[in-house]
């Protein structure tokens, strides 16, 4: 393992403590994602099947934007 490595693996404990504390902290005012237009769900009575297309993609979104930023600046 390179310092690099070292680098990328304290980026990404640091991002998961934020969005660990975004959730703990703002959770009933997050109530609308994973409940965007464009998730599907489907609801029967003995079935439930969920697929966060829309959600996904924000999130894709956004790593991909923080990523790009993060390799901008180093």
């Amino acid at each position: 393992m390179n310092t690099e490595t070292g680098k990328w693996i304290i980026v990404l404990g640091v991002v998961i403590v934020l969005a660990g504390l975004l959730i703990y902290f703002f959770s009933d005012k997050l109530h609308w994602f994973g409940n965007l237009p464009g998730d599907i769900k489907i609801e029967k009575r003995n079935f439930r099947f969920y697929f966060p297309v829309t959600t996904m993609w924000l999130i894709s979104l956004l790593i991909n934007l923080i990523i790009r930023l993060f390799r901008w600046f180093n």
